[in-house]
Formats: C-alpha cells, structure tokens, sequence
C-alpha cells in the first residue's frame, strides 16, 4: 500500500482520467478528499476516509491517486483553476471601477470562497508542499489581483501594482483566517478594519 505522508514518486504520477466516466470519478474523490481535509486538515486525514467519503472504494482511490499527496496537488490545482479564474471574471466586471468597489468585490467574493472551500487553506498550507509550486500558485493569483488593480478608475500606479497586489491578497488571506475566530463580535469588524485599511491605502497610490 502506497505511503499516505509521502512525496508523490516521479515514476508513478497520478492516472489521468480519458473518459467522461472517469472524470466523474475523480471529481468525486477530490469532493470527498475536500470534505475530510476540511474537517481534519491534511496531516491527520487517511486515504481510507478519502475513499469513504467519496462512496468509493480504496483501489478506485489508489488507481487515480497513488498517495495523499497526490490526491492534495490533484485538490490544490482545482481550487486555483477555480480562484484565477473568478479573479478573471472579476477584473473585467470591474473594468473602469472605482478603487473602491473592487476592493469590496474583491474582499466579498475571495473571502467567501476561502470560507466555502477550507480544504484550499489545508492543502495549500500543507509541509509537503513542494516550495516552488507554492510560490507559483501566490504569483499566479497575485498576477490576477495585479490585473484587477490596473483595471479601476483611477488606475494604481503601474510601477507600485505587482507590490499592492501581494500586499492584497495577505490581506484577503488574514482576513479569511478571522472568519474562523471564535469571537463573533471581533470577526466581522475585524474583516471591516482590513477593507478600510485596503481602501484608505490604495486610493492614495492611484496616478
């Protein structure tokens, strides 16, 4: 039986499903993967509760996934196909904008899909994430941020735009991690204090 904490082995890569069939199963098992890792976290999550949840059975499992890590990069890849592009959608919905409502879109839309989606946080925060794909995937959404900053009226300063982005999307990150707070007078005004700060900063980088 395949290692459950191992890097995935560079000579057995996980099988790409060919037909129809076949990527319904796969969702299915990223589905029931997502459902354990946001209840356990990645570290204490088994193959045998990944297979469970999927209604699947562990060869099944094994067959698209020969490992936890696999399954986790599988996970990783789909919620930042689905983030880049919601940011996509959202630079072009905010094309001619002001700073101001994209910040809020921006907030609402990223923060509600962090809180949706907790296993993105748990695979993406995993130690066995290789260092390089986690610096990748920051650079891939920064990238979106960056083209949702350059899209408002007035438009952020180009040389200063790639910094504001990755100093957004922390925020949004921070912010997501408060929606977990126990405390639910601190959470909500907490997020506010974020989003005004945001707001208040880059409407004095704009020209």
């Amino acid at each position: 039986m395949p290692s459950q904490n191992s890097s995935p082995p560079a000579e057995k890569a996980a099988k790409e499903p060919s037909r129809s069939r076949g990527l319904k199963r796969v969702s299915a098992l990223l589905d029931g993967a997502s459902a354990v890792f946001a209840e356990t976290g990645y570290e204490a999550a088994t193959m045998t509760q990944i297979a469970a949840r999927a209604g699947a059975s562990i060869g099944s499992l094994y067959q698209f996934f020969p490992t936890k890590e696999h399954v986790a990069a599988a996970l990783h890849a789909r919620h930042l196909d689905a983030l880049a592009g919601m940011l996509d959608l959202l630079a072009e919905e905010m094309r001619g904008q002001p700073v101001d409502a994209a910040v809020d879109a921006l907030f609402a839309r990223f923060v509600a899909y962090l809180e949706d989606n907790p296993a993105f946080l748990a695979v993406g925060e995993r130690r066995s994430l290789d260092p390089a794909v986690k610096k990748e995937a920051r650079a891939r959404l920064r990238s979106r941020i960056a083209a949702l900053l350059g899209a408002v009226e007035p438009p952020m300063a180009e040389a200063r735009v790639a910094s504001l982005a990755a100093v957004t999307l922390h925020l949004i990150r921070v912010a997501a991690l408060l929606r977990a707070d126990d405390d639910e007078g601190v959470r909500a005004p907490a997020i506010a204090e974020l989003r005004a700060m945001l707001k208040g900063h880059l409407a004095g980088q704009d020209g």
